[in-house]
C-alpha cells in the first residue's frame, strides 16, 4: 500500500517493503535500503543506503518529529481518505482532526476569525500532557466543533477552515 507523508508543503508518496531483515523504501523510482537501530545506550540510528546517522524522533498522532544532522523535520501522515477529499477539491487541511483522544483545555479561535499557518487553534490534554493544535494553513475558521472541557476520540474534527474570502 502506498502512503503519503507531507514534509513541509511537499507531499511524498512512498511505501516500505521487507527485505532480509531490513526494509526497502520505495520513493518514486528509487529503492533505498533503510534500517532503524538502537544501540546499547538507547541511542537511535537510521541507515539509508550506506550512510548511518544518529536520529532522535517522537511520534504524536499522525506526525513524526525527527532531528537529524542538526536539523528538525516534521513528517505528517496523510490518510488515504484525506488525500481523496483533497483531490476532490475539498482540502484535507480544511478539517483539523484530533491526533489522539483527549479533552479540550482552551479554545483560542471562533468562527469567522482569520488564522495564519501555525497559529494556535486550541489546546487539548491527553494522558496528562497538553498539546497545542495549530492551523495547517492560512484560512478562516468556519466552525469550532468542540468546547472547553469536552472529551473526544482520535480523528474527531476539532476545527474546520475555509479559504480566505470563501465565507
Amino acid at each position: 500500500m502506498h502512503h503519503a507523508f507531507k514534509l513541509g508543503e511537499v507531499e511524498h508518496e512512498l511505501w516500505l517493503s521487507h527485505s532480509r531483515g531490513d526494509y526497502q523504501l520505495h520513493l518514486g523510482d528509487s529503492l533505498i535500503p533503510v534500517a532503524l537501530r538502537r544501540d546499547d545506550h538507547g541511542r537511535c540510528f537510521i541507515t539509508t543506503g550506506e550512510t548511518t546517522t544518529p536520529v532522535t524522533f517522537a511520534v504524536r498522532g499522525d506526525e513524526v518529529h525527527l532531528h537529524i544532522d542538526g536539523a528538525a523535520y516534521t513528517l505528517r501522515y496523510r490518510h488515504p481518505m484525506d488525500r481523496l477529499a483533497a483531490q476532490a477539491h475539498h482540502g484535507a487541511d480544511d478539517a483539523i482532526r484530533a491526533p489522539m483522544p483527549g479533552s479540550t483545555v482552551a479554545v483560542r479561535v471562533k468562527p469567522g476569525q482569520s488564522v495564519a499557518r501555525g497559529e494556535a487553534l486550541l489546546v487539548m490534554e491527553s494522558m496528562k500532557m497538553e498539546t497545542t493544535i495549530t492551523a495547517p494553513r492560512d484560512g478562516v475558521v468556519e466552525s469550532v466543533h468542540v468546547v472547553q472541557g469536552q472529551t473526544f476520540e482520535r480523528d474527531t474534527t476539532l476545527v474546520s477552515l475555509v479559504a480566505e474570502g470563501a465565507t
